[in-house]
């Protein structure tokens, strides 16, 4: 049975979402504050941490870098589910350590358990994955690219984001190469041999729709796959670049680094 802890100072809310998750099989421990939440997590064994950001006594943001100090568990997930849905918030939680971000906006209580359950589906198998998986890609000791590791080059001009999402590729095992401005990406793209190619929709020098039009005309580069990130969601510009066949196209402040990692993981595995 896994134990969550929701961290909601809202009393009929918590009661509300307690309900809920022990309905689905959950064994659940409530706090109302930052400071109980970290009472609980030293004093429990828990699977993952509903939290929300606005709480008293450590607001969600203190508790997320409290528990990844290094005195906690580290395989503890934190989820964050608040009312702050600015992607700043959402840039400070997840770069803090936190797996994921929810806007309570978004979801019922029936659709935050679905989601809490997927997430940690999601999160099982990346576990079970990490070892065999990653090590097939590094062939060789860690922190040194081996034979048959695959190459990412990923233009993004946003030093967090390059960070955030190169960083967790990198950790994943994948060489990764960073290039700041679209001219550079090209020409990098151009002289090396990369498997994937991650582009940032708004980038200087050069748009992510010339960047990918201008490989698509290259044979070398042509059928290396493409995942675009996009600061915003523009349906009609979103088709608009898929129909340049990428292989896939994302809100980078609605995708965090895991996902993305798996996301890659599936593109090359085909």
């Amino acid at each position: 049975m896994p134990k969550i802890i929701i961290v909601e100072d809202d009393p009929m809310i918590s009661e509300i979402y307690q309900k809920k998750f022990v309905d689905a099989g959950f064994e659940v421990l409530v706090s109302d504050s930052g400071e109980q939440t970290l009472t609980l997590v030293k004093n429990n064994k828990v699977d993952i941490i509903l939290l929300d950001l606005l709480i008293p006594k450590m607001n969600g943001f203190e508790v997320i870098k409290t528990l990844r100090a290094g005195n906690f568990d580290p395989n503890i997930k934190i989820v964050v589910f608040s009312n702050l849905g600015q992607p700043e918030d959402r840039q400070k939680a997840l770069q803090l350590g936190a797996d994921g971000f929810l806007v309570k906006a978004d979801y019922t209580p029936n659709d935050l358990v679905k989601e809490i359950m997927r997430l940690m589906n999601q999160y099982g198998e990346e576990k079970k994955n990490e070892m065999n998986g990653h090590k097939q890609k590094n062939g060789s000791s860690a922190g040194s690219p081996g034979i048959g590791v695959k190459k990412i080059l990923m233009m993004e001009d946003e030093e967090v984001f390059r960070e955030m999402f190169g960083g967790k590729l990198k950790q994943d095992g994948y060489d990764v190469t960073l290039a700041e401005n679209g001219a550079v990406g090209v020409k990098e793209a151009l002289e090396g041999a990369y498997d994937l190619f991650i582009i940032d929709m708004v980038m200087p020098a050069m748009t992510g729709d010339e960047i990918i039009a201008r490989l698509k005309l290259e044979e070398k580069t042509k059928n290396v796959p493409i995942i675009v990130l996009s600061a915003s969601l523009d349906e009609a510009a979103q088709k608009e670049t898929e129909a340049l066949g990428i292989a896939g196209f994302f809100v980078k402040t609605q995708i965090i680094p895991s996902e993305l990692s798996r996301k890659v993981e599936e593109i090359l595995n085909k």
